[in-house]
């Protein structure tokens, strides 16, 4: 990615890192919680980002971004800022995860879901449907929670949906490899014992009896005039006879769709490139093959291209109790109370 150098708020010329792709964010949920903060950033030119794994501070200059990809629960609080972005010429799509865990409490901090199809289905009318990734993820296995009953809630909330969106993501709960997450499963939830937490991941007979009830669940939308994609993310179980794809949430032949006017991304998009025009205005042709552009910094699983994420771990405060971003809901509610104002409420 290009470095520029900046001027912070305190005067400090610095480097900076400037990524033409912006993920906001796989760490907290910047639409729901922390919108004013994420425009007066914009404004200001740049945010701070920490790694989570070393703490080092790395300066994200806004000045080449060409996209932003939003991931939220909730997009109501930032649809009213939406036209800042298009009026500086960013272009952004949303994936909008909307699960229901409501009896089980697993999300004690988001809306209910009827207002959350509101939202989605406002944005969807707003920026177009193809914009507007529906998520059902993860997809968590309980005593009551069977596939069967997975899919039933799948099926009653993409009745909802029908119409609003083009694509379903899911991905199968990741417990095992996160302490954390077994801890708040316990501690945080009346449903879970230590077994009960190593049985939560699908196993591989649940998995294809998911996978074929999402084939049948496809096929009668589609009769019902509903064309939706369906796609995983970053699992490794190939379920393409089902007609369940392998998702990029940062998606570069997405962008080149929807975003198809804008020459200049799109040659990016082929080659990681901002591209050079000639004396006459024109741009250099397109190379036939395209540069392998997937983001290295991500699993190996993970067909995401490159990009930059933004936002802080232990800050996104739908407490949802399966999350590998929060430690615990006490390290979220300390991150609170140090920032009262919710437009100053990640870092600079």
């Amino acid at each position: 990615m290009e470095k520029v150098r900046i001027k912070t708020d305190l005067g400090e010329q610095v480097e900076a890192t400037a990524p033409v792709i912006i993920s906001a964010s796989r760490s907290t949920d910047i639409p729901a919680f922390y919108a004013k903060w994420f425009f007066k950033r914009l404004t200001k030119g740049y945010c701070v980002w920490y790694n989570p794994f070393n703490q080092q501070k790395m300066y994200i200059s806004f000045k080449k971004c060409k996209v932003m990809v939003f991931w939220t629960k909730n997009p109501k609080p930032i649809l009213p800022y939406l036209h800042e972005l298009d009026e500086r010429g960013i272009h952004y799509y949303f994936q909008v995860t909307l699960n229901d865990y409501v009896k089980e409490g697993f999300e004690p901090n988001v809306p209910s879901v009827e207002d959350r199809v509101e939202s989605f289905k406002k944005l969807s009318d707003m920026i177009g449907r193809e914009r507007v990734i529906w998520r059902f993820d993860p997809l968590i296995i309980t005593k009551s929670i069977t596939p069967r009953e997975l899919l039933t809630r799948i099926w009653n909330v993409g009745n909802k949906l029908k119409g609003y969106t083009d694509k379903l993501v899911f991905s199968f709960v990741d417990v095992k490899v996160y302490k954390k997450v077994q801890n708040n499963l316990i501690k945080e939830t009346q449903v879970f014992t230590k077994l009960d937490v190593e049985n939560a991941e699908a196993n591989y007979a649940q998995r294809l009896e998911i996978a074929q009830g999402l084939q049948k669940i496809k096929n009668a939308w589609l009769n019902q005039g509903w064309d939706i994609e369906i796609a995983t993310c970053a699992e490794d179980i190939d379920l393409e006879k089902y007609d369940i794809e392998h998702n990029r949430c940062i998606d570069g032949e997405l962008m080149k769709r929807i975003f198809a006017d804008d020459e200049e991304l799109v040659y990016y998009l082929h080659t990681l490139k901002w591209p050079e025009r000639d004396m006459f205005g024109k741009l250099p042709q397109l190379p036939q093959k395209v540069k392998n552009v997937k983001d290295t910094g991500q699993r190996k699983i993970c067909g995401c291209m490159v990009s930059k994420d933004i936002g802080m771990y232990n800050t996104c405060r739908h407490l949802c109790v399966y999350c590998y971003a929060n430690t615990s809901k006490e390290c979220v509610l300390r991150n609170k109370e140090k920032h009262n104002d919710d437009s100053e409420s990640i870092i600079e």
